[in-house]
């Protein structure tokens, strides 16, 4: 905790001087927090919490609970996954993508983390008071070129304005809903010791292109989000075999966060071979100028797989056979040792612990 303290307490002669606390500060948010702070969305240990500690005592309900991604409901004798999100991402345009390419891919690929194959979307827009409307349908028209890209439908959707002031341009709710093969049953419960841990490609893309263009800052090379949809990639490791364990899409707090939740709901240990996890030169060269971790940064078209050992090769082949999978890798194990903890072999031969964080490196980035 980096803390500046405006005055010092004075003491009497021979006596130890005592601070005043009361006049530090601290970046990071802390954990007792009676107002939502920024960090409450970033999709770490805060988000997790308020999910935990109140949305989810709110609700209540079975199938909440299971807290994943998407959820599996069976209905009419069919298995169905439904998820919603909402997108406040800012800029609205990036390199490699909007907020309307979000809004679709970052549903879509939440249905995918369940092995369903989206069917229809429904898209509402909070439009602020002011926006131009050739950025709606700027924004609009991306949006459908990205469901079209999909094989998904927008079935349905509402639009309401806000005063001025109170919004950012534009933000979206997208919920959608698809079928998931019978068979499949993807959930961190299913994940045990001996598990390959796989992910489908370079990680941070999508968290540095968004910084990039937010804060003005040059890499020397334009760095693009990697925002796509992942369910036909989804469908071909699912053609290898229905029993893969558990599928997630590192988004908000990165691998970090998708590992550190998996090994939590599933009572494993998780151990990264540092090295073998796929960075950009760009994004490694971006996060040691900005003192970042990759492996914090949010992804827009990755996903990481825990696959039992004997498919693992077979899948890893698959998923490098497609386009959204060239780079695919093996980055580790799942193990029986420190259950819940993820921890990575650095280059150096050593170990460090990779915690969930807190909040967000970089907060609105989706």
């Amino acid at each position: 905790m980096n803390a500046t303290v405006a005055t010092a307490a004075t003491a009497a002669p021979g006596e130890p001087a005592v601070l005043d606390l009361t006049a530090w500060t601290c970046p990071a948010p802390l954990r007792d927090q009676p107002r939502v702070v920024m960090g409450h969305g970033g999709g770490g240990a805060l988000s997790a919490e308020l999910v935990q500690h109140v949305f989810a005592p709110g609700y209540g309900g079975d199938v909440l609970a299971q807290l994943t991604d998407s959820a599996v409901v069976s209905l009419g004798g069919a298995r169905l996954a439904f998820s919603t999100d909402s997108y406040v991402v800012r800029p609205l345009f990036f390199p490699g993508g909007s907020i309307g390419d979000l809004a679709v891919n970052g549903t879509v690929n939440d249905l995918a983390m369940s092995g369903a194959r989206a069917a229809y979307l429904s898209c509402g827009f909070i439009l602020e008071e002011g926006v131009e409307v050739s950025v709606v349908a700027r924004v609009a028209n991306a949006l459908g070129a990205a469901a079209r890209a999909a094989g998904v439908e927008v079935a349905t959707g509402d639009t309401k304005v806000v005063d001025a002031g109170h919004g950012d341009g534009i933000f979206i709710n997208t919920a959608g809903i698809g079928l998931v093969p019978a068979g499949v049953d993807l959930r961190p419960q299913r994940v045990v010791p001996g598990d390959v841990v796989i992910v489908s490609g370079a990680i941070g893309a999508h968290g540095v292109a968004i910084m990039s263009v937010r804060e003005g800052l040059e890499f020397g090379v334009e760095i693009e989000s990697d925002c796509v949809a992942l369910g036909g990639l989804v469908e071909t490791m699912l053609a290898v075999t229905p029993d893969l364990h558990v599928l997630r899409d590192p988004t908000r707090g990165g691998l970090a966060a998708a590992l550190n939740e998996i090994a939590t709901a599933s009572g494993t240990g998780v151990v990264l071979q540092e090295r073998d996890i796929p960075v950009p030169p760009a994004v490694a060269n971006a996060c040691a100028v900005l003192g970042l971790d990759p492996m914090y940064v949010a992804n827009e078209g990755k996903l990481v797989a825990f696959v039992p050992r004997e498919h693992a090769e077979a899948v890893l082949e698959s998923m490098r056979a497609h386009p959204l999978g060239a780079e695919s890798a093996v980055v580790g194990e799942a193990v029986e040792a420190h259950p819940g903890m993820v921890v990575a072999r650095t280059g150096l031969g050593g170990t460090r612990v990779v915690d969930l964080p807190i909040g967000e490196q970089l907060p609105r980035i989706c």
